[in-house]
């Protein structure tokens, strides 16, 4: 089942998602044409949402970076940075490396304190994906993504909607893109990410309790390529979604 959350009726509405994508199912009858809908961010109020950096093998190596992490790259990301599909993203003026990040995110579906990693799977409820833009001027350390960068209004579309986690399958078995105005920019797998989603779960819980609704971005593949105010960003991840997303001009 995929779910989404719409602005409807002057009010948020999760709405179930027709088998061909085309409407969006409201609760107690009735539906949206999908290409009339109010999309919003499918994250639930007060969730906290964690975002990796350099998880994917292929992408450390294209920013130069020989040695996998000790331990994985991981900050905090407040909920204003979110916009949902067919959403605007505002590209400050003087950000002319400015790029997508198509990233799986994994949504925990209950308490999750201390679990083993064979078992970290059984604890995620849902899929959906992410555009966690980065803004290369803004960078301060590739250790220490800033908030400048990676907290700003606007700058991370998830979405469409939420997958359950049983429909997706195996989540190291999934394909990545990103085109921006058709063309191809990004391209990789789950498969070579450094930390898998379950490692992820397992580092996380090992020190914190997860709680449902939590987020987890899991990185990103290689393929860099900066974006201008006009373009159209699509990210995709196989099984899970397509999410469309404009550049503006700040």
């Amino acid at each position: 089942m995929r779910r989404a959350q719409i602005f409807h009726g002057g009010r948020l509405v999760w709405a179930t998602v027709s088998d061909d994508g085309a409407a969006l199912n409201l609760p107690g009858g009735g539906y949206v044409a999908a290409d009339a809908a109010a999309w919003l961010p499918p994250v639930t109020a007060g969730a906290t949402v964690f975002a990796l950096g350099l998880n994917y093998a292929d992408h450390s190596r294209e920013l130069g970076f020989a040695a996998k992490q000790a331990t994985p790259l991981v900050f905090l990301k407040g909920h204003n940075t979110f916009v949902g599909h067919q959403g605007a993203t505002p590209r400050p003026a003087d950000a002319d490396q400015m790029h997508p990040e198509c990233e799986l995110v994994a949504v925990i579906g209950r308490p999750t304190r201390k679990v083993r990693e064979e078992d970290a799977l059984r604890h995620v409820s849902a899929y959906t994906v992410a555009n966690d833009y980065a803004i290369r001027e803004y960078l301060e350390n590739y250790y220490r993504p800033n908030a400048r960068v990676k907290n700003r209004d606007a700058t991370t579309p998830i979405g469409p909607w939420l997958v359950d986690a049983a429909d997706v399958g195996d989540p190291q078995a999934l394909k990545l893109s990103t085109r921006i105005n058709g063309e191809e920019v990004q391209h990789g797998t789950t498969a070579d990410m450094i930390l898998s989603v379950a490692g992820l779960i397992a580092h996380l819980s090992d020190f914190m309790t997860l709680m449902p609704g939590d987020m987890i971005l899991t990185g990103t593949p290689h393929g860099v390529r900066f974006v201008a105010a006009g373009d159209e960003v699509v990210t995709e991840v196989s099984g899970v979604g397509r999410l469309v997303n404009r550049v503006v001009a700040s």
